[in-house]
């Protein structure tokens, strides 16, 4: 009896135990895994010499998924045919390639995975793994190391394909447009640095390539280029920086475009061109029209009062090249533009700022007498108006004051456009803050400049919201900024044309060089800020 007693109790007290420890919480299963896949065997095994297979298996310690290994996995020298990758999509101890190309004799390759093999729970990478074989009777084993970066931006791009060629008798400038490089490597997404390993004994060229089609080769239109200028003699132990830019296009004139009832767009490529557009066709008499480039836009815009028409033949011609394209635009049904006036700001103006309105139709004529504005005391504000065709817009000027109220009136008729259409009563309210409310800053520069140079300020992003052009040395002074974070570029204008100009492989010709103040500059309202920068070679 009393042995039940005690067994009965025990059972109770075991009962409440876990009880309690039901309350106090639940299982956690253990740590959390954060250790990569282990490479254990490869098969053939990895720095095999005399190359044959046509399979290449990897096992590894654990299960295994690929993550985006067609982006991730580099082939140096690449391969004219990806191969076939498994598991795809699934989970498994070992990684299988299929080659589907004919390897060349005497050639060392290398399998760069980057980050794309993770173990299948936790998703933790085998960073860089590399699977590296020749063709030949011995690896290759020389390598060159470097630095990206941007020659606008501060930040450089993600997953920038670094490349060699190899300068033998079939090499020109235009190889890089038609032929992948002989050895290639990529920053992937978390650095800067390139190194290009399993290298030969030669001279090479180097190329830097942000390639959007990701074919190896150099596309004008939309890859970014960075180039060394000098020869790279292996061996080498010397460091290498590529400074990638997007050059401005060469010259073609591209397919009209009828987009409205009454407007055709003529697009082109190549920034810096004088185009001349000039209709075959014969139009009626009644018939009015109006080229006009479009702000900011490698395009034109031909302006016409509508009539019926089967079609219109026109030339297109670079004036710079005395290139002449000639086109047949078809009518079709479209809706008319009509005239939109849209200012670029509403309510609170800052001290930098400046007021206009567009226009969604070309403007051709303002009547000053029909524009009016007040301050918050009824009292008339001096105004200047100015008709911006380049830009489509007008201009309005005035003496802006701290702590005032601005209101903005446009009668009928006080803008025309094109078609003689005019706007309706529109009425504008801005307004300023005290000056208490922004600050200021001044940026000495000095250490090796070369003038002339523009020192722009920007947003986090790179925008920029103000900028300074000096051909000596100056205090540059920006004042009434905004509460923000900011950057500071320095541009070196080479050309003194007060512009950023990019730079062009088949020229020769390397882009500006472009700076930026190492540190985000903070400003507060009512604080007086002095920062120097100091540029070195």
């Amino acid at each position: 009896m009393f042995q039940r007693l005690l067994a009965l109790l025990f059972l109770m007290f075991i009962g409440v135990a876990l009880v309690q420890c039901g309350r106090r919480g639940t299982l956690t299963g253990g740590p959390k895994d954060i250790d990569p896949p282990i490479l254990l065997r490869a098969e053939p095994e990895n720095m095999s010499i005399n190359f044959k297979a046509k399979k290449i298996r990897l096992y590894f310690d654990e299960y295994i998924k690929l993550q985006d290994v067609q982006e991730q996995l580099i082939v140096s020298p690449p391969l004219k045919y990806l191969p076939d990758i498994t598991p795809q999509g699934g989970a498994s101890k070992y990684v299988e390639i299929k080659i589907k190309d004919t390897l060349r004799e005497n050639t060392t390759y290398t399998f760069n995975f980057g980050q794309s093999v993770q173990d299948n729970n936790e998703g933790n990478p085998s960073s860089f793994l590399t699977y590296v074989f020749s063709t030949g009777d011995y690896i290759d084993s020389l390598q060159i190391s470097g630095v990206v970066k941007d020659a606008f931006n501060k930040k450089a791009d993600e997953f920038i394909s670094v490349m060699l060629y190899e300068l033998d008798t079939a090499y020109t400038d235009s190889t890089i447009f038609k032929k992948p490089p002989n050895y290639i490597t990529n920053t992937l997404d978390s650095t800067v640095i390139f190194r290009l390993n399993n290298l030969k004994e030669g001279k090479y060229a180097l190329f830097a390539l942000k390639d959007a089609s990701k074919n190896n080769l150099f596309d004008q239109n939309s890859d970014k280029i960075g180039f060394l200028k000098d020869t790279i003699s292996l061996p080498t132990d010397s460091t290498y920086l590529l400074t990638l830019f997007k050059e401005i296009p060469n010259y073609a004139a591209s397919v009209p475009s009828f987009t409205s009832k009454n407007r055709i767009i003529f697009g082109y490529f190549g920034g810096d061109e004088t185009v001349a557009i000039a209709p075959l066709t014969a139009m009626p008499d009644t018939v009015n029209t109006l080229f006009r480039k479009q702000p900011e836009k490698d395009s034109i815009d031909f302006w016409f009062t509508p009539f019926e028409f089967d079609s219109l033949v026109f030339t297109v011609t670079n004036m710079k090249q005395k290139v002449i394209d000639t086109f047949t635009v078809k009518s079709r049904k479209v809706e008319l533009d009509s005239l939109l006036l849209t200012p670029n700001q509403r309510g609170s103006l800052g001290f930098n700022d400046t007021f206009h309105i567009s226009a969604t139709t070309p403007l051709v004529a303002t009547d000053s007498t029909k524009i009016k504005m007040i301050n918050k005391d009824s009292l008339d504000v001096v105004l200047r108006t100015q008709l911006d065709t380049i830009g489509n817009k007008v201009d309005f000027g005035f003496p802006l004051e701290p702590n005032e109220n601005y209101s903005l009136e446009l009668l009928p008729g006080a803008i025309t456009d094109f078609f003689g259409e005019t706007n309706d009563t529109l009425t504008y309210t801005l307004s300023t803050q005290s000056l208490a409310d922004y600050g200021n800053l001044t940026v000495n520069v000095q250490g090796a400049v070369i003038y002339p140079i523009i020192v722009q300020l920007t947003d986090g992003d790179g925008k920029m919201q103000l900028e300074i052009y000096a051909e000596e040395e100056q205090p540059f002074e920006f004042n009434n900024l905004e509460p923000a974070t900011y950057l500071i570029r320095v541009i070196e204008d080479r050309n003194a044309n007060r512009k950023w100009d990019t730079g062009n492989f088949l020229k020769n010709l390397q882009p500006e060089k472009v700076r930026y103040y190492p540190e985000e500059i903070e400003i507060r309202a009512n604080w007086e800020k002095i920062e120097t920068f100091t540029l070195r070679e």
